[in-house]
């Protein structure tokens, strides 16, 4: 099968074909994800969560992140690899360049950053050093304790605003895809269809132009899970086919179902 760039995700959306993406950590489940299907991997800093067990993203360092998305880079064969710049490696535009190109060189297509509009000085400056960026907004888990928790964000239409013009701002400064976490399923779909960009969606409804899950939690490895979170591991009998139904879900647009949204 022919390698997804990020001009096939940018095809993909105009052809309103969703695109199922899926966090990875290892070359295994990267492999596995491949024949599955899967359009892009994240390597993603919930491995300080899932793998490392701690109870938040912040303890996981660049050298994890690197690592890790090497990893993954060894069983890919096909899909786009976008990569976390975890808590605190990219507080100005210099570190984030030295850091981005960490991740890019272990293998990855593309690097993710948390934050709202602040970010577009260094958003520009890693797009002009030929570094593809994903914006992070909504909630973002790097920033639990300035939020108070993890809780859904553009619930008040002042939040709504706020949530709206950034994602137009951050695309202007360069980001070629946006990542919505745990936001309202209208305000995801107006969001959407406000950028021309890629959009990923957790938590943030059906309209979104991508969806994307934690692996552990979509094959029923953790006891407690968010509302937008779906065991596909169910009715299957081997981890590539729960891969297979989570991607013919997302393509034919039954998952995530009215349950898993916010209103």
């Amino acid at each position: 099968m022919q390698q997804v760039t990020l001009q096939t995700l940018k095809q993909m959306k105009e052809n309103g074909e969703k695109i199922a993406v899926l966090t990875c950590y290892d070359s295994t489940f990267s492999k596995i994800s491949n024949q599955a299907g899967i359009d892009a991997l994240l390597v993603g800093d919930t491995l300080g969560m899932v793998l490392q067990g701690n109870d938040s993203t912040l303890p996981v360092t660049i050298e994890h992140m690197a690592y890790h998305t090497a990893c993954v880079k060894k069983g890919n064969n096909r899909a786009f690899i976008i990569s976390d710049l975890p808590f605190m490696t990219y507080a100005c535009p210099e570190q984030a360049l030295k850091n981005a190109g960490l991740l890019m060189r272990a293998g990855s297509h593309m690097v993710k950053l948390e934050g709202d509009i602040w970010l577009s000085e260094t958003i520009r400056r890693l797009t002009e050093n030929g570094v593809p960026v994903c914006a992070h907004i909504g909630l973002t888990p790097q920033a639990v304790n300035v939020l108070g928790g993890f809780k859904v964000q553009g619930r008040t239409e002042k939040q709504a605003k706020k949530l709206l013009e950034s994602a137009k701002r951050l695309e202007e400064s360069g980001a070629a895809m946006l990542l919505l976490e745990c936001v309202p399923s209208k305000l995801a779909e107006k969001i959407t269809k406000a950028v021309d960009i890629p959009v990923i969606g957790i938590g943030a409804g059906v309209e979104t132009d991508a969806q994307v899950l934690v692996l552990h939690d979509m094959l029923g490895l953790n006891e407690k899970t968010a509302k937008f979170v779906c065991n596909f591991m169910e009715g299957q009998s081997s981890v590539q086919d729960a891969i297979k139904a989570y991607v013919r879900a997302v393509k034919d647009g039954s998952f995530p179902s009215q349950k898993h949204q916010y209103i």
